[in-house]
């Protein structure tokens, strides 16, 4: 699996979550975590970790999504910002302060 396949797990991830399927998307965001090697210092890794804490946020797992919410906020805080690619992602804060 490269990692323009993880892209489309990533996007695949993110229909479920527009479809309120939280465990269905955690399922997705999870196989990109699993594979590090592949991942490196993409921003989808990062991405993940977001997602991940939006798909445990719609099953009302708190503890799980604040945890997840935090390992994207390490990981981001220490991204270089030059790359824009997160951005074409979908990533918004925004997404969840509903």
């Amino acid at each position: 699996m490269g990692i323009g396949t993880l892209d489309l797990v990533y996007v695949r991830g993110l229909v479920y979550l527009a479809a309120n399927q939280g465990g269905e998307a955690a399922s997705e965001f999870w196989k990109i975590l699993d594979r590090r090697g592949i991942v490196a210092n993409a921003p989808v890794g990062a991405l993940a970790h977001f997602q991940i804490g939006r798909a445990y946020t719609i099953q009302r797992e708190t503890a799980e999504a604040k945890a997840a919410y935090q390992d994207f906020l390490r990981l981001w805080k220490e991204a270089d910002l030059r790359d824009r690619s997160a951005g074409r992602m979908g990533f918004s804060l925004r997404q969840d302060t509903r």
